[in-house]
């Protein structure tokens, strides 16, 4: 369990390394969510004994390499009980033109989404966006990421995969990437 806990651990880091050519340049924002601060109600989910909005944060994002073809963006809690961590949103093929994503993109029936973004199932097991909603007890870390990616669509990318298959094709295609971590506890 604790060689488990140690690739989730390793996995969550890389995902908020970003090769040091581009580290600098791509940054990642969000009026909601600030580095280091707490997860506001609105990002919690609604289920499973949590009483939020489950509303995904608005993200902006700048810098991004002139070799960006699309992006992608994954929200992880390396904190999770589980071994693996959770996923709480992976979405991909978000146009290169693109450089934001609005509040409650996460949520599919909106349709808010840039045109041709696909989105996994969260690992509650629905589509889209799944805040926080950690055991009670110590504060976990949610980790925001945008992933410049190298190709318009990412072959095997399709709306209602699992989570850490996409997050997987996510980070072998990715040129840069930039973090946001906040926390969230109850």
């Amino acid at each position: 369990m604790r060689i488990l806990a140690l690739a989730a651990f390793a996995f969550a880091l890389s995902a908020i390394q970003a090769p040091a050519a581009f580290a600098q340049d791509l940054r990642l924002t969000s009026a909601e969510i600030s580095a280091g601060g707490s997860i506001a109600k609105e990002q919690v989910f609604d289920e499973s004994g949590c009483n939020g909005g489950n509303i995904s944060p608005s993200l902006n994002w700048t810098g991004a390499p002139e070799a960006a073809r699309s992006f992608a963006v994954t929200v992880y809690d390396p904190d999770a009980p589980t071994g693996r961590g959770w996923w709480h949103w992976v979405v991909a093929d978000i146009p290169a033109g693109a450089t934001a994503l609005p509040k409650n993109a996460g949520n599919a029936a909106a349709k808010l989404l840039p045109p041709g973004a696909v989105q996994s199932r969260n690992d509650f097991g629905t589509l889209g966006y799944g805040g926080p909603c950690p055991p009670p007890g110590a504060r976990h870390h949610y980790v925001f990421t945008l992933f410049a990616i190298g190709a318009d669509k990412l072959a095997g990318a399709s709306n209602g995969g699992a989570p850490a298959a996409l997050a997987a094709l996510v980070q072998s295609h990715s040129l840069a990437k930039a973090s946001l971590i906040a926390t969230y506890g109850r």
